[in-house]
């Protein structure tokens, strides 16, 4: 899941001759972490770099929905 992308810098907006963008890293990028605990997972969490995002549940239908993605991958 791949959250790259090019956006105008932000002095870029009041400056329209300023044409300089600034692309996203790879620490910008959504990537999911299952908990495990005794070989189930209790929980997913939505990390953007080594940023914490937010914890899904996996019984929820997007937790299920992420799970799907994962078991289909590997």
């Amino acid at each position: 899941m791949s959250e790259n992308g090019t956006v105008a810098a932000p002095e870029a907006a009041d400056s329209p001759e300023n044409t300089e963008n600034v692309t996203y890293s790879n620490a910008d990028e959504i990537s999911y972490h299952a908990v495990e605990k005794e070989g189930s997972v209790t929980a997913i969490w939505e990390m953007q770099g080594d940023k914490h995002l937010r914890t899904i549940d996996p019984r929820s239908s997007e937790g299920k929905k992420i799970l799907s993605l994962f078991e289909t991958a590997a």
